[in-house]
């Protein structure tokens, strides 16, 4: 969950690290730091707390104009975020120097045989023991390259790395495996980093490391070797995103930002991939190679994911049994693999995830592939492990996603899980042209609908300046409405600390009842729609119990003002739409309320964008 990266070239290091630093400020802030290479000797600056404390650092004690660094900012696993632990990390001479995104799992273990050894740790990480153990193999592997294959092949866990010699000048080494890591290709210059947004600003070629993998970096050119030591011709790849889009683009934050781009995220999510004319759904060959012949086949969906992309795989449950007509069960990552599940080659084996690279995710894949599912991803990252793992892919095509809470990657899933679920209805005969037909006009008029929810925004602005202060909320939906109950809850926990539960309404009585008092406020999702009268069944229930009523329904509902204190009204769209509109507002509120209290918006605590660490 930490983010690193290198850079190697013509120019001065320090300002090309520290402004990859803040693009991937998102993966971790606890601390950071960056080591130089200059003549001969390292130069180290860290500081703990978020990056404009390291700036302050730099600012005091400027550290040159070397062309070769590596920088890192924390989110901390093994020891507590200080100085001390912030990377990057020293061997014990001072010569090697390396940042860490990952858990090693035997780093006691390795730690316990260098001590026997003599060496001295001044840090509590996992990370520190790396770069000791890279400076123990150095002196017989002869060269950086050398070294850090044979300490990666010590390692038990996840990591990416990034290692300097300061007695290698104009080369670092990278190695990964479970954690991400790309090598940028410049003119003169080349750069590695755990996410694009870091080296965006300055390439769009890159190289997706593999697992095992290890590369060497010099200005000119980057070599890869396998763990084995043998060349990898590795493939260069083109990233389309524009680095314009990494930036806030006048808002005040990146989660405000990217909540006004979901009309465009879900226009791209669409994007050449739906034909009005015949009623069809269409991939692309080489990101979705699933023929009509493999997915009728299909007896069986797995949807496998991790916080708001766990939300989205719920109502992607309601979109396949509905559309495709065959079972499909949802899981949290972090369980599957540990519940001996029942896997076989008729199973769709559907991975959700923002990043591609969520550590519990990739894991319940590589289970479900062991035992022979078929296998698919919805990811927002090309060429993330995700994607060149699974069999066939669909791109969420959001452009970067910088906020940690979740907002238009969200969406752009809902819209993707529509897709595959048309296109297996349809593959199975269960649709006809015309009923997919229906759909994908429904999912060509989204965008402006959700243009048109956007529009309540100073309502909810006042909305949230009236119920800032609570300390409790509800959330409550039905049906394909509930996942997006529990996803207005996390995102107001998420980014305000606000206690917040979302539940299925008809289970209120099980339970949440017993917290409705005058002042817990209660977020009811009520569109007009089949279930509407139980919906105001429940408003009605707490409303008797004095609760503090919002109510988000649709348009041509009918009043509903004197049972509820406050009312969002968003456009009206086909029953399978309405999530991707009704979250809008929740998404609204838990940002005006966080504002309002005066909390880190776009960097909660304890949270970090892609958690690639079990």
């Amino acid at each position: 969950m930490c983010g690193i990266v290198g850079y190697v070239g013509r120019q001065p290091a320090a300002r090309i690290l520290v402004d990859g630093l803040k693009r991937l400020e998102y993966r971790g802030y606890d601390s950071a730091g960056i080591a130089l290479v200059e003549g001969g000797a390292l130069v180290v600056r860290r500081a703990p707390g978020k990056l404009r404390d390291l700036e302050r650092v730099l600012e005091q004690d400027p550290p040159g104009d070397s062309r070769q660094g590596i920088g890192h900012t924390r989110w901390a696993t093994h020891g507590r975020p200080c100085e001390e632990n912030a990377h990057p990390h020293r061997g014990p001479d001072g010569r090697i120097v390396l940042v860490h995104n990952g858990i090693i799992e035997n780093y006691l273990e390795l730690k316990h045989e260098l001590r026997d050894r003599g060496h001295e740790f001044a840090s509590e990480t996992d990370s520190e023991v790396i770069a000791h153990l890279v400076a123990s193999e150095l002196a017989e592997a002869g060269s950086l390259t050398e070294a850090v294959r044979r300490a990666a092949g010590r390692l038990d866990g996840n990591y990416a790395i990034c290692v300097m010699d300061a007695r290698q000048p104009e080369q670092i080494v990278g190695a990964r495996r479970g954690a991400p890591l790309i090598a940028g290709l410049g003119e003169g210059e080349n750069f590695l980093a755990s996410d694009l947004t870091a080296i965006l600003p300055h390439t769009r070629r890159v190289i997706f490391l593999d697992d095992g993998q290890i590369a060497t970096v010099t200005p000119e050119r980057v070599d890869v070797i396998d763990a084995e030591g043998q060349p990898v011709s590795a493939e260069e790849k083109s990233i389309a995103w524009d680095p314009i889009a990494a930036e806030k683009g006048g808002y005040r934050h990146f989660m405000l930002k990217e909540i006004f781009e979901q009309p465009r995220s879900v226009q791209e999510t669409l994007a050449g991939r739906i034909s009005l004319d015949r009623g069809e759904v269409m991939f692309a060959r080489e990101e979705f190679p699933l023929e009509d012949a493999d997915l009728a086949r299909i007896d069986r969906v797995a949807l496998v994911s991790c916080g708001t992309s766990w939300h989205a795989s719920l109502v992607g449950k309601f979109l396949i049994e509905t559309l495709a007509r065959i079972p499909a069960e949802v899981d949290y990552a972090s369980e599957f693999r540990y519940r001996d599940p029942l896997v076989d080659d008729r199973l769709l084996m559907t991975i959700v995830t923002q990043s591609g690279e969520t550590a519990d995710t990739l894991a319940a894949l590589r289970e479900a592939q062991r035992r022979g599912a078929r296998s698919v991803a919805i990811c927002n990252v090309m060429g993330s492990t995700a994607t060149r793992e699974a069999e066939g892919t669909i791109l969420t095509h959001c452009g970067p996603e910088i906020g940690v809470a979740s907002t238009k990657a969200f969406t752009a899933q809902l819209v993707a899980l529509y897709l595959m679920a048309l296109r297996i209805g349809a593959a199975r005969g269960v649709l006809g042209a015309d009923e997919v037909r229906e759909h994908l006009t429904a999912l060509a008029q989204a965008p402006g609908r959700i243009e048109r929810a956007l529009e309540a925004e100073p309502q909810v602005a006042a909305l949230a300046r009236e119920f800032k202060d609570a300390t409790d909320f509800l959330y409550l939906g039905r049906g394909i409405n509930y996942p997006i109950a529990l996803e207005g809850a996390l995102k107001l926990k998420e980014i305000s600390y606000i206690h917040a539960e979302g539940y299925p309404a008809g289970e209120m009585k099980h339970g949440p009842i017993a917290l409705i008092d005058e002042t817990l406020p209660v977020v009811s999702l009520a569109p007009a729609d089949a279930v509407f009268e139980k919906m105001i069944s429940n408003i009605e229930e707490v409303r008797a119990r004095g609760g503090r009523l919002i109510v988000v329904t649709t348009e041509d509902a009918p009043s509903l003002d004197d049972k509820v204190d406050r009312t969002l009204r968003v456009p009206k769209v086909p029953p399978l739409i309405q999530p991707i509109v009704n979250v809008v507002p929740l998404q609204l509120l838990a940002y005006h309320i966080a504002l309002l209290r005066g909390c880190d918006v776009d960097q909660p605590r304890n949270l970090a964008k892609s958690v690639t660490v079990e």
